[in-house]
């Protein structure tokens, strides 16, 4: 199934891209958006799911095995 048609900036230069790949010209690399890990989960004052803190400031297996927190879980952030 077809995906549609891709129009705007972000295509453009994709398509610049892919031209200039199939023209053998030497293109830079994409920038990277750096990652960070965010760590959420429950606490007796908010026992909704809420951001604890960043994994690399807070230690999750610590905060469960204390019993500070718990349904803990660590995701990918874009930082922007």
């Amino acid at each position: 199934m077809p995906r549609g048609y891709e129009e705007g900036p972000v295509a453009e230069e994709a398509e610049a891209r892919r031209d200039a790949l199939e023209r053998g010209e030497p293109i830079e690399p994409l920038p990277h958006t750096p990652d960070r890990r965010a760590v959420y989960g429950s606490t007796d004052e908010e026992p909704e799911r809420h951001f604890l803190g960043w994994a690399d400031e807070v230690d999750p297996d610590e905060l469960f095995e204390s019993g500070r927190a718990w349904g803990i879980t660590v995701l990918r952030e874009h930082m922007d």
